[in-house]
């Protein structure tokens, strides 16, 4: 027997776009992470914090489609990562604790495939 979901009552809906979440507000010196943010909703949602003033950090198993998807959108900082490589993961995380201490906003887009371990 399923459940019935309630209405979060968010203000958002399924027209609702990533420009419309961020509402006008400043996000200069914020700093994000999204990851898959170089295709479909996380592109936009990149985009989307980008225009209100966020550095993103897109992490990317693909430099080429990513450097290729983002080319153009400012205060944007792409970096090699692969979600099915713990080493990846690792270096990745060291790189951005070397750089930065402060991680504003972070938003796990990326799909995660299984694979054997």
């Amino acid at each position: 027997m399923a459940t019935e979901q309630k209405p979060m009552n968010s203000g958002y809906g399924v027209r609702t776009e990533a420009r419309d979440a961020t509402g006008g507000r400043d996000l200069t010196g914020k700093v994000a992470i999204v990851t898959g943010g170089y295709s479909g909703l996380g592109l936009e949602t990149t985009k989307a914090l980008a225009a209100a003033g966020a550095i993103v950090i897109v992490p990317a198993r693909s430099a080429e489609k990513a450097q290729k998807a983002l080319a153009g959108v400012a205060n944007v900082e792409q970096a090699a990562f692969d979600l099915a490589d713990p080493k990846s993961i690792d270096a990745f995380a060291g790189g951005f604790l070397a750089r930065t201490k402060t991680l504003d906003i972070l938003i796990n887009n990326a799909a995660i495939m299984a694979s054997p371990l």
